[in-house]
């Protein structure tokens, strides 16, 4: 496991727009075919560029196989503002009227619901579809949570996918509530993990 650099970003935002294809906030956030791998490939470039990279919480293989994003404690919660401002980024993807308001309402109830205690945040985790299976996940975790540990700090998630709910809860994650999206879309799950004792 490496951290991410600059020069990555181009391939791994490919891999991220191919790992959250099927993903069902990503669709719901970019609806219709033309606009769903658009609006996830810019969506991924602007969060790596501006936010992951630049904090070295950026997580990858030496195959450049999957990334993990994370944030970490002591940064600025994001308020009404900054989501406001992360919308034009993609507001010719979102479209307009009620999907544009449906998805800014999604991510102010996202933000509240973030737990205040200061917390480490797993904001994408993602593998290219062709390796899944094969531990490349729960590698690229095992770069982040071991010190996450040391520091005694707890760590937060939200995940759309049902079947992922397992997979965190099998690195210490545990499910401590639900966001259901308007208009019949989907639901999150909100994963907290407590750290970890050292093994003795």
């Amino acid at each position: 496991m490496r951290r991410v650099e600059e020069a990555d970003v181009a391939t791994l935002v490919e891999v991220l727009v191919r790992a959250f294809d099927d993903d069902p906030i990503a669709h719901y956030f970019f609806r219709g075919p033309n606009r769903h791998r658009r609006g996830l490939r810019r969506f991924f470039d602007v969060q790596m560029r501006r936010e992951y990279v630049a904090t070295g919480e950026a997580w990858t293989t030496d195959d450049l196989a999957g990334a993990a994003l994370w944030s970490p404690p002591g940064r600025p919660r994001p308020g009404l503002r900054d989501l406001v401002r992360l919308l034009p980024l993609v507001g010719d993807l979102l479209g307009v009227g009620r999907d544009a308001l449906d998805v800014a309402r999604l991510l102010t109830d996202v933000e509240r619901a973030r737990p205040a205690e200061p917390h480490w945040y797993l904001g994408v985790l993602g593998t290219d579809p062709p390796r899944q299976g094969r531990g490349v996940g729960s590698a690229l975790l095992g770069a982040v949570l071991p010190r996450v540990d040391e520091e005694g700090r707890p760590t937060y998630l939200e995940t759309s996918k049902e079947e992922n709910i397992a997979f965190y809860a099998r690195h210490g994650f545990a499910v401590t509530g639900e966001i259901d999206a308007a208009h019949g879309g989907p639901r999150l799950w909100l994963m907290w993990r407590e750290p970890r004792a050292p093994a003795s």
